[in-house]
């Protein structure tokens, strides 16, 4: 029988396919149209589809599907599949598609990708969550299938963020102007970073560079007084005093080398600032090993430093900012290092979908991803993560586990792979002896292996291969995805 993550994936990929049928409308203004496609799973177990412009030439597939197709059902309970986040803002009489599909009292939707359209960018969802409605992503690697071909369309939408006003219930405090501030609150060291390292074509004191960070949400334009004015996440990417409007604005750090002696740090710059200044204190508190993969014997920190980088820049572009007073934290102690982030992960996002490092691109601040994406610090499409699960079994070392409590966010690294039962709550995984763990950690970042695929990674025998499966099995480390044991489809799956 196939599991239930089959079929969403099944209807996730009906989605693509349908959207690839999308017949967009040709505009004299040369603007892309998304293609777009829309799955309605029925709670009788019906499946209708719709795609862009199916029954009529610009009509968006919701709309296609919800009112043009299905007009006189009652789709109360339905679980909506839709390659593109819903609209949020339609000329009268026209109504968004993200209230259509609230008025349809559809209770699930999963979105394929965020709409990067300043009209949209975030607040679709938003909205479904706001009205009671469970939001999922789309599977990692169908985001970026959906990417690909609506390039274009993405392209334009990004270069469209100051066409649009925002609509003003759907905003959070941190897009709006900070009263009584201007340009001359932002750093000057923290700017001329960002144009240098994002290879952007101005000077500082250029009129037109205004212009452009109002266009990504930096600078807010005041027409009543005729100026630009920082936004609350302009302040915290560029401000001369962070903590002065937002007092968590920090990474407190510290390493604890025992008996004592404890080496701290406080992180209160620009965020712009922070993942240099950090990296530098990180090579100052690891101690070093000898690296002779090369001629010549260099000193290394003992653990990767580009992994760590990259899971503090995570914290600081992904972590909550309405938490008031609450801090990002970087803890190196014993043999964990941890990295705390305030704020759950966002309903679309599961701590399974994290620690399988499966977890879809759903972006919290898209205003610092931006900025940092542009001075190359982090990918905006949200696949940075990898870096992480690609770079640590190479050099032998565990993946890192999430964990939350009371809405804090924590990443715990094990800096042997005999420490990985420090940062694991489970008792099960003392069990394991050193290859075991091994192969459960790679069945971690595959998320579901056959026995096959797993004898073949590591050389085993079928019977080895079979000893440790069972075991993990037993243990309840492993499920399988309910097929029967002699089938071909037959899978071990991390639960």
């Amino acid at each position: 029988m196939a599991s239930k993550k089959s079929k969403e994936r099944e209807l996730m990929e009906l989605a693509i396919e349908v959207m690839n049928k999308s017949i967009n409308e040709p505009r004299p203004d040369g603007k892309v149209p998304p293609k777009v496609g829309a799955v309605l799973l029925l709670p009788d177990g019906r499946v209708e589809t719709a795609y862009r412009g199916e029954l009529r030439e610009g009509d968006h597939a919701e709309f296609t599907l919800i009112e043009r197709k299905l007009t006189n059902l009652d789709l109360s309970g339905s679980i909506l599949f839709t390659t593109l986040e819903p609209c949020v803002e339609r000329n009268f009489p026209k109504v968004p598609c993200c209230r259509r599909t609230t008025h349809a009292r559809v209770k699930k939707v999963y979105v394929g990708i965020e709409d990067p359209d300043p009209t949209v960018d975030g607040k679709g969802i938003r909205h479904l969550e706001n009205h009671g409605v469970e939001v999922r992503m789309f599977d990692r690697d169908l985001q970026q299938i959906i990417i690909q071909e609506n390039k274009g369309f993405i392209d334009q939408a990004i270069q469209r963020r100051d066409q649009v006003e925002e609509i003003e219930d759907l905003s959070v405090p941190l897009e709006k102007a900070i009263e009584n501030y201007d340009f001359s609150e932002f750093s000057r060291e923290a700017l001329e970073k960002f144009i240098q390292q994002g290879k952007l074509n101005f000077t500082l004191d250029d009129p037109k560079f205004k212009s452009f960070l109002a266009d990504i949400g930096v600078m807010v334009w005041v027409p009543d007084l005729n100026l630009y004015r920082p936004s609350g996440f302009g302040y915290l990417l560029f401000g001369k005093n962070p903590r002065s409007k937002n007092p968590g604005a920090t990474l407190k750090a510290f390493a604890d080398y025992g008996a004592g002696k404890i080496e701290p740090a406080d992180f209160d710059q620009p965020l712009v600032m922070i993942p240099d200044l950090v990296e530098s204190w990180l090579r100052k508190v690891l101690p070093l090993s000898k690296d002779a993969t090369s001629f010549q014997r260099v000193d290394v920190p003992d653990f990767p430093i580009e992994v760590l980088r990259e899971a503090v820049i995570n914290a600081i572009v992904h972590r909550d900012y309405e938490l008031e007073g609450a801090s990002c934290s970087l803890e190196i102690e014993g043999d964990v290092i941890r990295i705390v982030s305030p704020g759950a992960p966002l309903p679309a996002i599961s701590i399974d979908d994290l620690n399988r490092f499966t977890a879809p691109s759903l972006r919290r601040n898209p205003i610092i991803t931006y900025v940092f994406s542009l001075m190359n610090y982090a990918e905006e499409k949200g696949f940075g993560m990898r870096a992480i699960r690609n770079v640590l079994p190479k050099v032998g070392l565990p993946l890192p586990h999430f964990s939350l409590k009371t809405l804090f966010l924590t990443l715990s690294f094990a800096r042997s792979m005999e420490a990985y039962s420090l940062i694991r709550e489970n008792p099960a995984i003392e069990e394991l002896n050193a290859e075991e763990l091994q192969g459960y950690q790679w069945i971690i970042s595959n998320s579901e292996i056959s026995k096959k695929e797993y004898a073949d990674f590591f050389e085993y025998s079928d019977k080895k291969a079979q000893r440790h499966l069972s075991k993990m099995k037993d243990l309840g480390l492993l499920n399988d995805n309910g097929e029967k044991a002699n089938s071909p489809n037959f899978k071990y799956v991390v639960p």
